[in-house]
């Protein structure tokens, strides 16, 4: 199989069966499968995904028993890929079929683990580019991600870095945070991007929040070492206070009033907590990202005889 087509599915009972047709036609010289994941979708996307399964020989479908998020859907349509090369493409048509190709020929040209689609002018509304650039900027700090390559959701990945990321069995995952801890032989290309043809983005404030936190706490711990920055910043100018107060004190240039000396020991040990908590936050949080019992989705049913890959 050359390449597995993963759409994850939410609320789009409209566009799902065109979406695949236009598949069909573009595709006809590549040997491919489309993994449908419905993502505990509300209205009749899963009647859809059961129809177009049985419609098409090389489609598989997949239902969420709840709606897990857009990264929980691919990672699960993931699993259950068995291409060469991994597309993951949303169900909206604002990205469409025909730049498959484009990616997968970027891919072979440089011998790219990963190629991203970049865009000329983005068609989503005001706040999604927002807070995608918010996230950009955020990923560029902590995962290291080339400042000038865009993480957009519609990309392709090789199958020596599906196989490293389908290795993640936490219950957040962030796919582009997973692609760049295994690699960084990563490219883009230019392709078109049009407007939503049905419904609204489904990108809303709490979604953005959890994205944020989830890039900031999950493939980073950053954080604690800023806190432990501050900490151990503060106990030096305590301990660099301490020092003037003494030697002025002992000299008789400075005369010590019990504020400073009480400012004095509330630095010294809020430094000393800080850098404490810090050093304490540096275990749990390593222990956090590597040890999590909940599972990143739970399959309710399944479309295609798909039997999903495992590892030892």
């Amino acid at each position: 199989m050359e390449l597995s087509i993963i759409i994850p599915v939410y609320n789009s009972e409209r566009t799902l069966t065109p979406l695949l047709e236009r598949l069909m036609d573009c595709l006809t010289t590549y040997e491919f499968e489309v993994i449908l994941i419905n993502d505990g979708s509300k209205d009749r996307s899963e009647w859809v995904c059961s129809r177009l399964a049985n419609r098409f020989s090389n489609v598989r479908a997949v239902s969420l028993r709840r709606n897990f998020g857009e990264f929980n859907a691919v990672l699960c349509g993931l699993n259950f890929a068995v291409g060469q090369f991994a597309v993951i493409i949303d169900d909206d048509f604002q990205n469409p079929p025909e730049a498959i190709v484009a990616l997968l020929q970027e891919a072979q040209a440089h011998e790219y683990d990963v190629v991203y689609s970049r865009y000329e002018q983005k068609q989503h509304n005001w706040f999604r580019n927002a807070g995608s650039d918010l996230t950009n900027a955020l990923a560029t700090y902590l995962l290291r991600k080339p400042s000038e390559l865009y993480l957009s959701s519609f990309k392709l990945i090789r199958r020596e870095v599906i196989d490293e990321i389908i290795r993640y069995k936490g219950p957040y995952p962030y796919i582009d945070g997973l692609i760049f801890r295994v690699t960084s032989n990563v490219g883009s290309v230019l392709v078109p991007h049009h407007s939503r043809q049905e419904g609204r983005s489904n990108y809303t404030v709490r979604k953005l929040i959890s994205l944020f936190l989830t890039v900031l706490v999950g493939y980073s711990v950053l954080p604690l070492r800023v806190l432990t920055g501050i900490g151990a910043s503060l106990l030096g100018f305590s301990i660099w206070l301490g020092i003037v107060l003494f030697v002025g004190k002992v000299t008789g240039w400075l005369v010590v009033r019990e504020w400073e000396l009480a400012f004095w020991i509330v630095a010294m040990l809020g430094g000393l907590q800080l850098l404490f908590v810090g050093i304490l936050g540096e275990y749990v949080g390593r222990l956090s990202m590597t040890q999590s019992g909940m599972p990143p989705y739970v399959v309710k049913r399944t479309w295609g005889l798909l039997e999903e890959k495992t590892h030892d």
